[in-house]
């Protein structure tokens, strides 16, 4: 290898130690924020936003499984239970020609 590999191995062996440290003294200083009890309630908002954005533009039939798949989850708090109720309810509305 010539000298040129070594310091472009070098500097990118460098970069990757930085943005490693950079994010472990980021994700620290964050945990000792006043918005630390925000990120216990991050993973849901995200799911939240990504099935919003997924339902943007969908036609009444895939809104009408999602408020059910809804309705189950927040009776049964079951994640297999949720998506058996959305299926069985666009597969039924789907079969009636809705």
């Amino acid at each position: 290898m010539t000298e040129s590999h070594w310091l472009l191995t070098g500097i990118l062996a460098a970069a990757a130690f930085a943005i490693r440290l950079t994010g472990l003294i980021a994700g620290n200083a964050i945990r000792r924020s006043r918005l630390a009890p925000l990120l216990d309630d991050l993973p849901g908002l995200i799911v939240v936003a990504l099935v919003a954005a997924s339902l943007a533009g969908q036609p009444v039939l895939t809104w009408l499984a999602a408020a059910a798949a809804l309705a189950a989850a927040w009776k049964t708090n079951n994640v297999v239970a949720t998506m058996l109720v959305g299926a069985a309810v666009f597969a039924g509305l789907s079969m009636t020609g809705f």
